[in-house]
This record gives C-alpha cells, structure tokens and sequence, in this order.
C-alpha cells in the first residue's frame, strides 16, 4: 500500500504546476513510468485498498488544485464529481480493456472537463496562459502577525474561539489551546483532531449564540471579497453565510477579519451590530470587527 501512496504522490509532484487547460497538456500531462508500473500491478490489491487510494488520490488532486489557485471553490459535489473520475480511472485499469496511453489521455480530459465545470473562471484565466502557470497561493501565517492584523487581545478574548480557514496545521488553533483558550479550527485542508475540522466554510454550520469570538485572516472575507468582484462569483451564498457567522456569535461576541467588506458591513443593523474599521499600518489591508449588541 506505501508504495502505491509514494506512486500517487510522484504523479502529482510531476504534472505539479502544468496548466491543464491548455490543449498542449495532452503532451505534458502524462502517467510517469513508476505510475506505469504500478498500473500493472494494481489489478492484486482489494477493494478496500483501491477505495483508500482513491481517497488519497482526490485529496492529493484538490490539494494541488488549490496549492495553484486559491479561489478554485470544490463543494461536495465537487468533490465527489472528481471521487467518481478516479473511481473510474481505477476501474480502466483494472478491466484492461484500454491502452495505458488511451486511459491517460481520457483521464486529464475529464479532469479538464470537471475543473471548467466546478470552476468556469478559470477558462478566461488560463485558457492562454503559459503551459507552467505561477501559483495564486496561500500561506499559513504566523500566530503574531494574526494576532497584530486582526487586532487580538488575548486577555479581552471571549470563548469559544473558531478560526475560519485556520490552514493545515491550525496553528493559531494550536496557540490558543496552550494557552488554556477553548478553540476550534475548521478548514478544507484541516488534518481532523480534537480541535480541527476539515469542512468547506460555506457548507459548515456555525450555529446560533455559540461562539464567543471567530476570527478568519486572509480566508473567508477575502474569498468572500473575490466572488463579489467575479462576474460568476458565488456571492449570494457568501453573503449568507457572513450573516449566519455573525448571528452565530454570542451577545457581546466579535467577528475578526480581514481584508475588510464594506459593501456588506454597510448594510448591516447598527443596532445589533457594532462596527470597528483600521487600517493596518505596513500592510495594503482593512480589518473589521465586529461585535454582536444584541
């Protein structure tokens, strides 16, 4: 089984950063020869063991997906379209009734074809770019510059905490637990433990009246910012669930984020919300918070 995992993992790393978009991928985009390989001797293992590696597999392709594009968004349905491309990869390969050549081609087509379906933006912005494209990534920060952007106190932090889009590692998460501060992460990459959930903020439920502080720095709103600025964007459901985090808040509880989103905090009942807007000096960014008055 390792040596499947390892195959899977060297696959990826070879097509890594390859614009699947272009036609010219039929060319670049191919099964290594260790993939190869491996193809032969796949027919051996059990149904239990390719449903495993199927799982690995999808994660690993969305892990990459996202490693080159940030603002690709794979809800459930997503997911399990691309669980259904490698289940039937799996199965080309075991009735052999195709060229190993033939099933590879097939398989980056429908990969091609399931990334313009879950992702349509992505057509106008890679459609004619180079054949290596440069990532639009991610980082997990560090826990003080968290802490400095979204304008923390630890002292003054109501619990729980929840940290929208907390990275692989939690680490915020992991800070705050030292520090005796009841704390929950959720994120689409999270490895799951006590304290980390992996979960798609849009299809998360928050709750009501539940969490004392959430925080979410450089995640949500700036997804949230993308899609209001996308001709397709999925901003409706954005909005909606900016308002289920803030009535997920307890009275008195606050909502840290950034960059901030005045054409929704504009709208927003002064009455029960109270609004806190500053600049970040160093940096070209807005945070908001938020508290809940009632």
């Amino acid at each position: 089984m390792e040596k499947y995992l390892r195959n899977i993992d060297q696959q990826i790393e070879f097509n890594k950063g390859k614009n699947i978009l272009l036609d010219e991928t039929d060319l670049s985009l191919k099964f290594v020869d260790d993939t190869i390989n491996a193809i032969l001797m796949i027919k051996n293992i059990s149904d239990d063991s390719e449903k495993i590696l199927i799982d690995y597999a999808v994660d690993k392709a969305l892990g990459e997906f996202c490693r080159m594009n940030q603002y690709y968004t794979f809800n459930s349905s997503a997911i399990n379209g691309l669980r259904i491309i490698y289940s039937n990869l799996f199965s080309s390969i075991r009735t052999n009734e195709n060229r190993i050549e033939f099933i590879s081609k097939n398989h980056y087509k429908y990969l091609k074809q399931w990334l313009l379906k879950t992702n349509p933006f992505a057509e106008k912005i890679y459609t004619n770019a180079d054949l290596d494209v440069k990532p639009v990534a991610c980082s997990e920060y560090s826990v003080e510059l968290q802490m400095t952007v979204l304008k923390i106190d630890l002292k003054d932090m109501m619990e729980p905490v929840l940290d929208i889009g907390c990275g692989k590692q939690g680490h915020f998460v992991n800070y705050l637990c030292k520090q005796g501060i009841e704390a929950t992460g959720i994120d689409r990459f999270s490895i799951s433990g006590c304290n980390l959930v992996k979960a798609d903020w849009l299809e998360y439920n928050y709750g009501m009246d539940i969490w004392g502080t959430v925080i979410s720095h450089l995640g949500f709103s700036n997804h949230f910012k993308h899609h209001h600025l996308r001709e397709d964007g999925n901003y409706i459901e954005y909005a909606r669930k900016y308002m289920q985090i803030l009535k997920s808040l307890k009275i008195g509880g606050r909502f840290h984020y950034a960059p901030d989103l005045p054409f929704m905090e504009i709208y927003l009942d002064k009455r029960q919300f109270q609004i806190d807007r500053c600049e970040i000096s160093d940096f070209d960014i807005h945070t908001t918070v938020i508290t809940r008055l009632k």
